[in-house]
């Protein structure tokens, strides 16, 4: 009895940002501005890349999944936020607090994932253009969104479930949302598992991504330099440069994106020139 399980604590509560009601005001805002922008900005995206054929490309495709990953990434934060200001109470449910910590980390995931993706979408593209219509089919697309999505529950659910069997003996969250290591600070449960669990497998999650990036951009870059060297005044063909600059981009936001000088269409799932 000396410790609080997780059954007597029924809700956690959200200091957020400030405790200043002007503070408050400003922050309330500031959030639901950007909230709004974030939101309306990727459904454009997504509407401008669905209603033109000229965008039915891999790498559009991409960026169309992206954009809905970060929308459905904000609002699993913000309208909490902005909710606990209007109704003045800071309080979420220890099912609630677990459900955004498992879809923010879904969608956390994903951000990573659709990244990696696309920037091996360009490796291929800038280093093999020759062989990009029979290797970015639209079945091995779909297969690389699936299978981030898979990859991504299963290490989200794999923490929450460790998450779920711990004892609590604080409700206090020093941050406006759910969050893995203030939970484990109010656990008066032994979090080494956890922790392991953070450190190794969520690890590697996180970093193989960044890992995937890096080397399509290294490769990317060293194709360039070569087909710049080898150009008339050491400056690279036409079809080059904008299809460099739109593979830069795409480790930016996903409401970043440049046009490439040879539009793919989708055919028989492949992806064809005009």
């Amino acid at each position: 009895m000396s410790s609080i399980n997780q059954s007597s604590v029924s809700e956690f509560l959200l200091l957020g940002l400030s405790r200043q009601p002007q503070q408050q005001h400003l922050l309330f805002l500031l959030f639901l501005i950007m909230y709004l922008a974030t939101v309306l900005g990727n459904l454009l995206i997504i509407l401008a890349i669905s209603t033109d054929s000229r965008l039915h490309t891999p790498m559009y495709f991409f960026l169309s999944n992206l954009s809905f990953v970060d929308v459905c990434f904000t609002s699993t934060t913000v309208p909490k936020v902005l909710a606990n200001y209007i109704l003045g109470n800071r309080a979420i449910s220890f099912s609630g607090c677990l459900t955004q910590l498992y879809f923010l980390c879904v969608f956390g995931d994903m951000d990573n994932f659709l990244l990696a993706v696309m920037a091996y979408d360009r490796f291929v593209a800038i280093c093999n253009p020759l062989h990009y219509i029979t290797k970015m089919t639209h079945l091995l697309c779909a297969l690389l969104v699936v299978g981030s999505w898979v990859v991504a529950n299963l290490n989200c659910l794999l923490h929450i479930l460790l998450m779920a069997r711990l004892s609590f003996c604080g409700n206090i969250i020093p941050h406006f949302f759910c969050d893995m290591t203030p939970l484990l600070k109010l656990s008066c449960s032994d979090t080494q598992l956890n922790e392991l669990m953070i450190h190794t497998e969520g690890a590697v999650v996180m970093v193989t991504p960044f890992v995937c990036i890096l080397i399509s951009y290294i490769y990317i870059t060293y194709a360039v330099l070569r087909v710049s060297s080898l150009g008339e005044d050491g400056k690279p063909s036409p079809p080059v440069a904008p299809t460099w600059l739109w593979s830069a981009s795409s480790m930016a936001p996903s409401s970043l994106c440049i046009s490439t000088p040879h539009p793919l269409t989708h055919l028989g799932g492949t992806w064809q020139l005009p």
